[in-house]
């Protein structure tokens, strides 16, 4: 197979395809090098950070399946794909845990203002009775998004002492009773907004979140309230939240770990803000999770070689 590698991953991963197969890398390249490098593989193997546009894919006459490392599609043209046959999969098992504990991370980092203190600190400054932070403990969690790591993130929530209340895109009975078993509260998107203590949001990015935490929904937040966005820039209306955070009184700060510009060089408006925490999209950035995820991208691999080879034999024999 000629493999097409556009993001980092587990070194072992790479080197174990490479050692029978043809195998390229292209580390989050422009889509002009991107559509030179994919002209005859067959395979493409990527994360988030590089957009596989339909302009990427119509190269690659040979292209046969795509892993991305990860849960998001929102860099991916599915319609597409799938149109050319293309075997797509995904893979968000791993980043569950590593999401929602960031998420967890950086809850408390914001409510125990933990980068004023280090600041201070670093300065010489010892400003401990300044620093009053926030409980988790007792609190409401509101999820935006409860699939798999929305999910994660309400039971790291419980074992914190908080009440768990979210949101699904399509809620259900049953979609409810399974998760009141595990001690969460499915509710609607209005209720979770207007009741979260601490609002992690969880959900893709596609048309229908688009500044899905608008100005609008910022104003019915609780008094007090701490936001924290690590799914998808652009869920949140930076504009928005900025104005709250310069000229509001509702929130007492946010987290964002996804930002509406991503990439090298690129200046927060946040960045002046004490009470905001930014990070640059390092959700799922683990060693456990580049480990797990290279197992199974070397699974679905050589299950798609072996799949592959056994037709092309078949097809010999007929």
């Amino acid at each position: 197979m000629r493999v097409l590698i556009a993001s980092s991953i587990d070194e072992n991963a790479v080197a174990r395809i490479r050692a029978s197969h043809d195998v390229k890398l292209c580390i989050n390249a422009d889509a002009d090098t991107l559509k030179a490098e994919m002209a005859d593989r067959d395979v493409l193997i990527f994360r988030s950070g590089v957009q596989i546009t339909s302009d990427v894919m119509a190269c690659a006459p040979e292209l046969k399946l795509i892993i991305r490392a990860g849960c998001g599609l929102d860099n991916v043209d599915v319609p597409f794909a799938r149109g050319r046959g293309v075997e797509l999969h995904t893979i968000p098992q791993p980043a569950s845990f590593a999401v929602s504990e960031m998420a967890l991370a950086l809850m408390l980092g914001v409510a125990r203002r933990i980068l004023e203190a280090d600041e201070s600190r670093r300065a010489g400054r010892w400003i401990k009775n300044q620093l009053n932070g926030r409980l988790l403990y007792g609190k409401t969690l509101g999820i935006v998004g409860m699939g798999n790591i929305g999910t994660r993130m309400g039971q790291l929530g419980l074992a914190m002492g908080m009440k768990v209340i979210g949101c699904v895109e399509h809620p259900s009975p049953e979609r409810a009773a399974a998760y009141r078993e595990k001690g969460l509260e499915l509710v609607d998107f209005d209720r979770v907004v207007s009741e979260a203590d601490f609002l992690s949001c969880h959900v893709p990015k596609k048309p229908s979140t688009r500044n899905l935490i608008s100005a609008e929904v910022i104003r019915r937040m609780k008094q007090d309230s701490i936001l924290v966005n690590i799914a998808r820039g652009g869920v949140v209306d930076e504009k928005a939240l900025y104005a709250e955070l310069t000229t509001g009184k509702k929130l007492l700060g946010a987290a964002l770990d996804v930002h509406e510009e991503e990439g090298e060089g690129k200046l927060s408006p946040f960045r002046e803000m004490k009470n905001v925490i930014l990070t640059p999209h390092i959700g799922s950035m683990t060693v456990d999770t580049y480990k797990d995820m290279g197992q199974r991208i070397l699974n679905i691999f050589n299950d798609f070689v072996e799949r592959h080879e056994s037709k092309v034999a078949q097809d010999a024999a007929a």
